[in-house]
């Protein structure tokens, strides 16, 4: 049998991440993040919420994001977060989550699944309101939404002033960045 010798790829395809400058825009694919997503089971609310507060894992309310220290979070529907966490220490988020939640949760690994963006700039409102029917301009940081960019469903997630992460389908990685890429470059 052949000797063979695997190496991960970016949702890209490439070995090391993108980052692109344009006008006032970084865009920048970010690997570093492991994903699962967390829906509380029947009548396990409180069990959750308990451990939750417990290991320091935010459980935002509708439409928000909430960072923490390992693990940050944002709303899917109602008892249900995808939850975020360093890639270095959780390559395995399912079995950290499984590990507090026991039974009262189901987990689902998702990190495989998704790519994630980061956009940088100042004029993030002009940016996405060429990509998606999200206005930021009423907003703040820490919103978080599911939206369509380019007929993709993606979650738009507000990090902080003048920084956004859009994460979508990874089987759609490149049509999303290049939506990115074509709207920064309409303003730039």
């Amino acid at each position: 049998m052949a000797d063979l010798t695997l190496a991960p790829r970016t949702p890209l395809g490439h070995a090391l991440p993108e980052q692109h400058n344009i006008g006032g825009f970084a865009l920048t694919e970010v690997v570093d993040t492991a994903l699962g997503s967390l829906t509380v089971r029947a009548g396990q609310s409180a069990a959750v919420a308990d451990r939750a507060a417990a290991a320091g894992l935010p459980l935002p309310g509708p439409a928000c994001w909430l960072p923490g220290a390992p693990y940050a979070a944002f709303w899917l529907a109602q008892d249900s977060w995808m939850i975020e966490a360093p890639f270095a220490s959780h390559e395995d988020i399912h079995r950290h989550l499984r590990g507090l939640f026991g039974d009262t949760a189901s987990i689902t690994e998702q990190t495989d699944g998704w790519a994630r963006f980061d956009i940088r700039g100042e004029h993030l409102p002009a940016l996405f309101e060429r990509l998606c029917p999200v206005d930021l301009r009423g907003l703040a940081p820490g919103h978080a939404t599911r939206t369509v960019v380019e007929h993709i469903g993606c979650y738009l997630i507000w990090r902080e002033p003048g920084r956004i992460s859009v994460i979508g389908p990874r089987s759609s990685a490149a049509a999303l960045w290049h939506a990115l890429e074509t709207a920064a470059r309409a303003l730039a």
